[in-house]
C-alpha cells in the first residue's frame, strides 16, 4: 500500500467516472476502472487510460493501472473506491460487490443523492455481505464533467467543497482522512441525512428537464441547459423546490441550506435571486441540456431524489406539491411508476423510525426497534 496514493477504484465509465478515473490517473494515483459493460471501455483499455482536457484548457492523459468488467478484480486491491453511476444502479453495484468487499474499505457514492448511503447499505446486507466496509455519501459531484468520446473526458470546473458523511457518521473522520489524500475539497458533513437533504441535483436537474422538453425534444438538447433554459420563470418553480425540500430538512431538525447558499459555497456564484445566481456561474457555461428525455436526469433524480424527500416528508408531516407534480409528470412521459420504482421508506430500511430513532441510526449505526417493513 502507498500511503501517500492509495489505491482507487472508480466503478463507473460514464461522463463523471470517466473524468475522475482520468484525473487521478493523471496525477500519478493508481486507478482502476470498472464497467459493467466490458464495450464501454475497451477503447480505455486499448489505450491504457483517458485523454482528459482539464477546465483550464489543458490536455493531458490519464493511465490507468486497470480497465475491467470483473467486480472481483476491480475490488481485489482497491483502499477507496468511487462509485461514479446514476444514484438508479447503487442497489444494484451494492448486490454485485457484497461478496468482494472487505473489512478497512471505503466505498463514496459520487454522490448518493438522497437516502444512497441507506439504501447501500441495505443492498449489501440482501447481497449477503459478511465484511465491514466504510460507506459514505458525497452531497455532490466534485466535478461538472461530461464524456466527449470513448476514451475521452473534460472537466469544465471543479467545485470548491463537497462536504461527504459516513453511515454511521462516527466513521466520517476515518474516511475523509482517506478521501483528502486525494481530493482536499472533501469536507465532513454532520451526518448522511444532511448529504441527503442538501441535495441539489434534486431541485436542478428534473426540473429544468421536465420545463425544457419540448426544446430538448425539438433540438436533441442543442442549447446550454442552465443558462438558456434556467429563465425567470423556471427559476421560480426551482425555487417553490427549494422551499419544500428546506421544509422537509427542517421537520428533522436540519438546517438544510438553500439553493442560493449552495451555489455560493460550491462555485462562488452569487445574485440577487436564484436566477441570476446560477447565471453568475461559471461552472455552467457551455453545458449542453440532455438530448434526449429518456436520461439520468429524469431517471435517476425523479426515484433517487424527489421520491426519497416526499417520503421522507410525508412520514414526518411535510407536504411537497411542487415535487409529486414533477413525480406525476415524469411517471406519465415515460410511463413508469416511480412511486414503486424509488426509494421508498422500506428500501432505505426506515420506515416508521421516531425522528429520534432516525438521528441514532445515522450517527451511530445502531437501531433502537425494529423497522416496519
Amino acid at each position: 500500500m502507498n500511503v501517500d496514493k492509495p489505491h482507487i477504484t472508480v466503478i463507473g465509465a460514464g461522463h463523471g467516472g470517466k473524468a475522475m478515473a482520468a484525473e487521478m490517473g493523471a496525477r500519478g494515483f493508481p486507478v482502476t476502472l470498472y464497467n459493467r459493460t466490458f464495450e464501454h471501455i475497451e477503447v480505455i483499455k486499448l489505450r491504457g487510460g483517458i485523454e482528459l482536457l482539464t477546465e483550464e484548457g489543458r490536455q493531458v492523459f490519464g493511465p490507468l493501472q486497470r480497465v475491467t468488467a470483473d467486480m472481483e478484480k476491480a475490488l481485489s486491491d482497491a483502499e477507496l473506491i468511487m462509485v461514479v453511476i446514476p444514484a438508479s444502479g447503487h442497489r444494484s453495484v451494492a448486490l454485485t460487490a457484497a461478496p468482494y468487499l472487505r473489512d478497512g474499505q471505503t466505498v463514496v457514492l459520487n454522490p448518493g443523492r438522497t437516502g444512497g448511503a441507506l439504501e447501500f447499505i441495505q443492498g449489501l446486507r440482501e447481497g449477503g455481505c459478511s465484511s465491514y466496509p466504510t460507506i459514505c455519501e458525497a452531497e455532490t459531484f466534485l466535478f461538472a464533467s461530461r464524456s466527449i468520446g470513448p476514451a475521452e473526458a473534460r472537466i469544465f470546473r471543479t467545485k470548491y467543497s463537497v462536504p461527504v458523511a459516513a453511515l454511521p457518521a462516527t466513521h466520517t473522520q476515518e474516511a475523509l482522512a482517506l478521501l483528502q489524500k486525494v481530493y482536499p475539497q472533501f469536507i465532513p458533513a454532520a451526518n448522511i441525512l444532511h448529504t441527503s437533504l442538501n441535495n441539489m441535483g434534486a431541485i436542478f436537474h428534473p426540473a429544468l428537464t421536465l420545463l425544457n422538453a419540448g426544446r430538448i425534444e425539438s433540438t436533441q438538447g442543442n442549447f446550454e441547459f442552465y443558462m438558456e433554459g434556467v429563465t425567470p420563470s423556471t427559476a421560480k418553480i426551482l425555487e417553490a423546490l427549494d422551499r419544500e425540500r428546506v421544509t422537509v430538512a427542517a421537520a428533522l431538525g436540519i438546517r438544510a441550506q438553500t439553493a442560493q447558499e449552495w451555489l455560493y459555497r460550491a462555485y462562488a456564484a452569487e445574485g440577487d435571486n436564484l436566477h441570476a445566481s446560477m447565471h453568475a456561474n461559471p461552472g455552467y457555461k457551455g453545458i449542453k441540456a440532455p438530448n434526449r428525455l429518456q436520461h439520468r436526469y429524469l431517471f435517476e433524480e425523479i426515484p433517487c431524489s424527489l421520491v426519497p424527500i416526499v417520503a421522507i416528508g410525508k412520514q414526518y408531516g411535510v407536504d411537497a406539491p411542487t415535487m409529486r407534480a414533477l413525480i406525476h409528470l415524469a411517471n406519465i412521459i415515460h410511463g413508469a411508476d416511480y412511486w414503486r420504482r424509488g426509494r421508498t421508506l422500506e428500501r432505505l430500511g426506515i420506515k416508521g423510525m421516531s425522528v429520534q430513532e432516525l438521528h441514532i441510526y445515522v450517527e451511530t449505526g445502531q437501531r433502537d426497534r425494529p423497522v416496519e417493513g
